[in-house]
């Protein structure tokens, strides 16, 4: 195997990360993983306008209608006596 500087060279650049073990090594992982792909949703969100105000609204829709037909079926049967 050559060793040259050319070789030497390329590769890793950068300095090792020390990995905790445990619970906080986990949870900083996690958080590092979510500020990571929220930074990837917001640029797609910016990218993308038009498609990204119809999700929302689709979304908040679906909800609203979600939540009306539950709040609708939960109270047929909750009226007094007095009022049959």
């Amino acid at each position: 195997m050559a060793r040259d500087d050319k070789t030497l060279r390329a590769g890793f650049t950068g300095s090792p990360v020390d990995k905790q073990e445990g619970f906080k090594g986990r949870a900083k992982s996690a958080a590092a993983l979510v500020k990571s792909e929220a930074g990837a949703v917001s640029a797609v969100a910016a990218d993308h306008p038009h498609t990204t105000s119809t999700l929302l609204i689709g979304i908040t829709a679906l909800a609203f209608g979600l939540g009306y037909v539950l709040g609708r079926s939960a109270g047929i049967d909750r009226a007094p006596r007095s009022w049959r």
